[in-house]
Formats: structure tokens, C-alpha cells, sequence
């Protein structure tokens, strides 16, 4: 009798130690994905969040996934596009269900996106495009137009004739290289603009800062600067106020986020161009959803950019 119960007992262990492993197993497989918990599972990664505008896209992506109720896991690539690389694959091993990728570097990115393609994970981009790889969608703005944009303002603002500067952003992106070339188009029909200077400051404001200090150092006459984005033209606009030379020059930048917009509020910077970011974070959940459900996307999705200045600051919504 002892026999028979010992044998049984050990049976009992050895199915207890069988289920276990098979539990073990399954969370590994499902931990987190929707299988588990019935939530979609997104990866969103960022090329910075050292960045008022893309810290907005991380909010704005955030109260849309939690609107929806469904899992976002974000990362920061710290504008390192190796480490935006070593980011997407570690998203990858998360189960995630659709993958969102703001290229830190266009080109460098591509690699990226074929990963998610060779797992067979739906991935699209946002603000930013890639070189590379097959994505479901691209959601951004309209770049080309943007700088167009802020060539025309400040065509019309200074009456088509004057010494032009151009802070460029990180040109190894597209849309560094769209607001440039859609500005340069402006600049170069306007018969009486010069460019006196044209530099990058790769969209950071201490870079902007420096270079703007040492243009107007080199640069006695200036009477318009075009920043690529809202952190270059705050970095440009700290300069120029610390030279004495604010009341002469006419400045726009691009992105219309909350430091920008009060600049322009207290009449220190002149424009602006709205690509609202938080916009941007939640069109991209809402894409995500769509992709998840094999719902039909457009290829390309622009979303509308609006000129921002003293005239009607106060009705632009940018949230």
C-alpha cells in the first residue's frame, strides 16, 4: 500500500512540475502581447526626447493609447541612430503587436525597418521617413511646404529684399533637408534676398545658439533668420536678444511648440509654423489601431501646417 501511495505521490509531482513548465512557457511567449491580456501592444520609438516637439509626440501618443486602452512601449534613441537600432530590436522581443518609428537618421533606420519586416511585424513612420524597408504608412507634415512657408513670410515681411541667415537642421533627415530646400526655393526667386550665412544646428538650441552668436559676430546687416525648428529658432532668438539686435531682425521657426508660441505672445519672435506634435502622437495610435484591426491606411498621411504669427497666435490649436 505504501508502494502504490509513493508511486502516486510522485506521479502528482511530476504532473505539478510538467504544468509549471508549460505555464513558464507561455508567459514567456505571450508576456505583455495581446494574447495575454487582451490589449493591443504598440512599440513607439523616438529618436529624442531631449526635444519639446517630440516629447509632445510621446504625450500626445500616450493619451491616445490610453483613450483606447491599449499598451505603449516607448523608447529614446537620444538622436543615436545605433542605438535606435539596438531600440527596435529590443521592441521587437517585447511581442508587440504594430511597431511606430521616428527615425533618428533616415538612412540608417532602413536597417531597422526590414527587421520588423523580416518578424513580420506591421511598422510605419512618423514626422520622419526612412530610405529603406517596407512600411505600412508615413504620417508627417508637409516639410517641402513648410519651408516654403517660412520663405514666403519672410519675403512678404521684408518686402522681398534683404541679408538672409538659415539654420539648417540635421540634413540627414527629410525633413532637415525638405524645410531647407522648400525655404531655398523661395529665397532663390526673391531677386533682392541674400544669404549670408546657411548652417546646421541639427534642430538642438545650444547648437543654434553658438552658431547664430558667431554669424552675428561675422554679420553686421541682418535683417531675417529662418530656424528648421522651434528649439533652433529659442536657441537663435537667445543670441540675438544678448547682441542687442532684436528690434532688426525678423525671425521664424517651425513647430509652433508652447516656449515658441509665448515668444511670440511677448513680441520677441515673429512666426512660427504649427505642425502640431501632439497631433502627430495621437493620428499615429490611431494608425496603429487601424493597422492592428487590417484595416485599409493610405500610403502617406500629411497633416495640415499653419502659419503662426502675433495676428493669430491665440486661435492656432496646438493640442
Amino acid at each position: 500500500m505504501k508502494k502504490v501511495v509513493s508511486l502516486l505521490a510522485l506521479v502528482a509531482i511530476f504532473i505539478g512540475l510538467v504544468g509549471c513548465s508549460m505555464d513558464e512557457g507561455s508567459g514567456t511567449k505571450t508576456s505583455g502581447s495581446k494574447s495575454k491580456n487582451g490589449k493591443l501592444k504598440v512599440g513607439l520609438s523616438m529618436n529624442t526626447l531631449n526635444n519639446p516637439f517630440f516629447v509632445a509626440v510621446k504625450e500626445g501618443a500616450e493619451a491616445q493609447a490610453k483613450e483606447d486602452k491599449i499598451d505603449l512601449v516607448v523608447t529614446d534613441a537620444q538622436n543615436d541612430p545605433g542605438k535606435q537600432l539596438a531600440d527596435v530590436e529590443n521592441l521587437l522581443q517585447q511581442n508587440i503587436d504594430v511597431l511606430i518609428i521616428d527615425p533618428a537618421d533616415s538612412d540608417a533606420i532602413a536597417e531597422g525597418v526590414k527587421k520588423a519586416n523580416d518578424a513580420k511585424i506591421p511598422v510605419f513612420t512618423i514626422d520622419r521617413q526612412s530610405n529603406g524597408g517596407e512600411v505600412m504608412t508615413h504620417i508627417g507634415f508637409d516639410a517641402l511646404k513648410s519651408g516654403g512657408i517660412a520663405g514666403n513670410f519672410l519675403k512678404d515681411a521684408l518686402g522681398g529684399k534683404g541679408n538672409i541667415v538659415e539654420i539648417q537642421g540635421i540634413l540627414g533627415t527629410n525633413v532637415g533637408q525638405f524645410r531647407s530646400k522648400g525655404f531655398n526655393e523661395v529665397v532663390e526667386s526673391t531677386p533682392g534676398f541674400k544669404v549670408v550665412a546657411k548652417q546646421a544646428a541639427n534642430f538642438d538650441r545650444g547648437e543654434a545658439m553658438k552658431v547664430m552668436e558667431d554669424i552675428l559676430q561675422a554679420n553686421p546687416k541682418i535683417d531675417g533668420v529662418y530656424a528648421a525648428n522651434d528649439e533652433m529658432a529659442l536657441g537663435a532668438l537667445a543670441a540675438i536678444e544678448a547682441a542687442g539686435r532684436l528690434d532688426e531682425i525678423t525671425l521664424i521657426g517651425c513647430d509652433a511648440v508652447d516656449p515658441a508660441i509665448e515668444a511670440i505672445k511677448s513680441g520677441k519672435l515673429e512666426a512660427t509654423i504649427a505642425e502640431p506634435p501632439v497631433f502627430l502622437g495621437r493620428e499615429a495610435v490611431k494608425t496603429a489601431i487601424k493597422i492592428s484591426k487590417k484595416e485599409s491606411v493610405e500610403k502617406e498621411v500629411i497633416l495640415d501646417s499653419t502659419l503662426v504669427t502675433s495676428k493669430n497666435v491665440n486661435e492656432v490649436k496646438t493640442k
